[in-house]
Formats: C-alpha cells, sequence, structure tokens
C-alpha cells in the first residue's frame, strides 16, 4: 500500500488571523509569542478532534438517562516541544491538553504502547531535529498514527523531504508555503521565532 504525508491546514479565521500576526514583521515580542501560543491551542484542537481517546459512556440528568462521551483521560498523552519555540506552541495546547504530560528534554525512554504523543515545531524549516524526534519514536516503535506534529508554517520542499522518511505522518499548521530562501528559511513565513521572541527579552533588560 503507498502511503502519503497527511497535512491539514484547517480553514479556521482564528487560526488565519494569528498567522498574519506572526508573518507580519511589525508585530512586537509580546504579541508574536502570544500568536505562537494561539495557535498552539488552535492547532491542537483540530489534531485532536478524531484522534483523542473517548468512551461512549450513560449519564444520568434531572430529567432522564442520555448517552454522554468521556474522555479516556487513563490513557497517557506526551507533549513533546522543540525548544525553544515549541514551547509557545505547547503553552497553548495545554488548555485543551491538561492531563498531557510535558517532556522537556526531547524522547522519553520507555514509551508505552498505549501513549500518544504530539511534537510542537515553532515551524518546519530546518526539519533535521523533527527527523531526530521522529527517528527516536520510530526505535521505540511508536507507530505513525499515535503522533501529532503541531506547527505553525510549513514548506513545499520540506515537506517533501519529510514524506521520503516518514511516509505516513500527520502534520497539523495553519500554512504551506511554497519555497524556501537560500538561507533554507520558508518564505514568506513567520520569520525566526527566537530572535523574534528574544526582542522582548532584550527591551525589557
Amino acid at each position: 500500500m503507498v502511503m502519503s504525508l497527511r497535512v491539514v491546514v484547517p480553514p479556521h479565521p482564528l487560526i488565519a488571523h494569528w498567522l498574519t500576526m506572526l508573518r507580519a514583521s511589525a508585530t512586537p515580542a509580546a504579541l508574536y509569542a502570544t500568536g505562537l501560543e494561539e495557535l498552539g491551542r488552535w492547532l491542537t484542537y483540530e489534531a485532536i478532534r478524531d484522534w483523542l481517546p473517548y468512551r461512549k459512556e450513560e449519564v444520568l440528568t434531572e430529567n432522564g438517562v442520555t448517552e454522554g462521551t468521556v474522555i479516556q483521560a487513563e490513557i497517557p498523552i506526551l507533549a513533546i516541544p522543540i525548544l525553544p519555540g515549541g514551547l509557545h506552541l505547547w503553552t497553548g495546547a495545554r488548555k485543551v491538553l491538561p492531563n498531557a504530560q510535558l517532556c522537556l528534554e526531547g524522547i522519553p525512554s520507555g514509551i508505552t504502547a498505549k501513549e500518544g504523543v504530539i511534537v510542537f515545531a515553532d515551524q518546519l524549516a530546518n526539519i533535521s531535529v523533527l527527523t531526530e524526534f521522529l527517528t527516536k519514536l520510530e526505535s521505540q516503535e511508536v507507530e505513525a498514527n499515535r503522533i501529532r506534529i503541531i506547527t505553525t508554517v510549513t514548506s513545499s520542499p520540506g515537506l517533501s523531504i519529510l514524506a521520503k522518511k516518514f511516509p505516513e505522518i500527520t502534520i497539523h499548521c495553519a500554512c504551506i508555503d511554497p519555497e524556501t530562501t537560500v538561507d533554507g528559511e520558508i518564505k514568506p513565513g513567520i520569520g525566526n521565532p527566537i530572535l523574534r521572541l528574544n526582542t522582548r527579552t532584550s527591551s525589557s533588560n
């Protein structure tokens, strides 16, 4: 069976709005950080729509019995940000994944067969770090259907490379940009998140 990389770009106006805030070079650092957090929240919300484990359960209301849906919190989810920018995405995502376990030191060892994994990357310009993460997950026999990648923006060239190595992975992003610069930056992209976030730190010193 031929498998192909699945890239989901949700047509949501809030996602488009916050992507625009990240794209604009005039956006101040504090708002840029907020944009990453908001995209982390809304993209994660979309990513878990058909992925989060749940069960049907009868519930007794004041006026009778009905069938409800209950999230299976006993099935763990690992949240793994690619630092530093991925941590801002996670800050927003944790609002919809309050029970996820945060892993700040990369891919942990001993991932069980029941655990789902969400990797947060601020953007997929240089995919070498993501490739390293996915290779480690593959070495622990974590199947692609248990993995979700959350990122703000990707590039077509980067996706082509990734598809050859990990053709069954699912990525949720705000946009797929058509090209990269000679320096490997996504074009038009969202700038360099590290530099743009550090502007806030520098101006406050």
